[in-house]
């Protein structure tokens, strides 16, 4: 019969060791070796089965589906299950929902509207299936005035103040949850750890058993995680990697916008984005994103100009703004929001040396409003042409719109998804775009004016065709 060996993990950095000594061997922190009670160490044997019955990945005899030791639909494909959330957003988010037997870990700023968004998620999902919101930093009594104040009804939503996992767990088992929201994991502390809750170890082994319990019973979790003052989620990095998917939320100093991003999710695309505002009434979803960075000025203004970024999987209409004015100083400043400044200065110097436009003895500022993070090339036309129209003091159509990556060489690149990007901005009313040649359309587009261009000096010339007559 085996026995169990001692397992001893580190506070700090949750390294384990199989021996207790002064000094931690992974992070050199001194006296944070503490004993896990009731944990096996690796290598160990164990009389206890896997967690769920092995499968033969075969052909199937008809259809040429898989069998998974599951159901199967008409095409031979796993019945894949998964839970509307209520908001199409944030299924979009997730990848068409949350899949039962997931868990994803949601991270953020203090305040900024994690618990709100996971209480509307619990009431939505509560409506028609057994949930269990489990909050370890407010009383049921607090959870509830804030339903109230939400207007959210839900009949199966039950609503508990603990922070004992296995209470929890055991709890979501008596009421067949099929989702259960943990609010947060810093605050939960299980029996098999002799360490304060927000520990390393605590972590560590509070989410690993809260994805058994995913996988064993089919049960979606999702759970809260703080953030450090950088913005990454407090705890080790092993968290991250337990979990089917990471969404961290984000917002605008002083916005009432919110942007829920999925930096990880093994059931649905990567770094899809989701919008949504926060209102009297809870979090509301944003369906036309768009609108939000197209608070333009009512008058033509130099220096600014509309472009189709892609960030996730759709396409957005953001206004760009350059302002350049003459250097007090013996270096100029090079100062951009939004964007990468390294590639600034590359824009710079390619505009100097193939369109005759200096910005040599120029500031030269870029932000993009809405307080977004652009890293895609299809910003540098757009960029160009601002900084242009900036310096020559003359405003840009205001039904223009640019995309296009520059190479060094002055040209001008194609970018992905063309074809979307220019259904993109001719559904918000915009007739006129310059863009790369390689992503024009083959046909005409029914009121749209299209300009594809091969140089950064023929870009110049469609976006200001008065000045290329006079110079003409």
């Amino acid at each position: 019969m085996a026995r169990n060996q001692p397992l001893y993990v580190c506070s700090a950095c949750g390294g384990e060791s199989l021996k207790w000594q002064g000094q931690c061997p992974h992070c050199a922190a001194w006296n944070t070796l503490t004993r896990l009670v009731g944990v096996r160490a690796a290598g160990a044997s164990t009389a206890a089965g896997p967690a769920s019955p092995p499968v033969m990945l075969a052909p199937r005899e008809a259809g040429g589906g898989l069998d998974v030791g599951g159901r199967l639909d008409a095409g031979g494909r796993p019945d894949e299950q998964r839970l509307s959330l209520g908001m199409s957003e944030l299924d979009r988010v997730f990848g068409g929902g949350l899949g039962l037997g997931s868990v994803s870990l949601l991270g953020g700023e203090p305040g900024i509207g994690k618990s709100t968004l996971l209480l509307q998620v619990a009431a939505a999902v509560g409506t028609a299936r057994p949930v269990l919101y489990a909050s370890g930093e407010e009383s049921t009594q607090q959870t509830m005035q804030r339903a109230r104040r939400l207007g959210l009804e839900a009949p199966q939503l039950t609503l508990v103040s603990d922070n004992t996992l296995e209470s929890v767990l055991e709890l979501c088992l008596q009421r067949h949850a099929a989702l259960l929201v943990v609010d947060s994991i810093q605050t939960m502390a299980t029996q098999s750890v002799e360490s304060s809750p927000g520990s390393a170890q605590q972590l560590r082994e509070c989410t690993a058993a809260l994805v058994r319990f995913a996988k064993q019973g089919g049960t979606a979790v999702i759970i809260v995680g703080h953030v450090t003052k950088d913005g990454a989620i407090a705890g080790p990095k092993l968290l991250e990697h337990l979990v089917d998917t990471v969404l961290y939320f984000d917002a605008d100093a002083g916005s009432r916008y919110r942007m829920l991003r999925a930096t990880k999710n093994r059931y649905g695309p990567v770094n899809e984005l989701g919008f949504f505002a926060m209102s009297e009434g809870g979090l509301r979803e944003v369906r036309n994103p768009s609108a939000i960075f197209l608070s333009r000025n009512p008058q033509p203004v130099p220096g600014s100009l509309v472009m189709v970024a892609r960030d996730g999987g759709r396409p957005l209409l953001i206004e760009v703004q350059a302002l350049v004015d003459h250097t007090r100083f013996s270096a100029p400043r090079r100062v951009a929001q939004g964007v990468d400044a390294n590639r600034l200065a590359m824009l710079i110097a390619v505009m100097s040396r193939h369109s005759g436009v200096v910005l040599a003895d120029y500031d030269v500022y870029v932000n993009l409003v809405g307080g977004l993070q652009i890293t895609e090339t299809a910003t540098d036309l757009p960029l160009v042409l601002a900084l242009a129209s900036s310096l020559r003091g003359e405003p840009l159509e205001r039904t223009l719109v640019a995309f296009g990556e520059l190479g060094l060489t002055g040209e001008v690149r194609p970018v992905p998804h063309g074809e979307e990007r220019l259904k993109e901005l001719h559904k918000q009313g915009y007739t006129r775009a310059i863009v790369p040649r390689q992503n024009a359309p083959r046909g005409r587009v029914e009121g749209l004016v299209v300009a594809a261009v091969s140089t950064v000096a023929e870009a110049l010339e469609a976006a200001f065709p008065a000045s290329a007559a006079r110079s003409g």
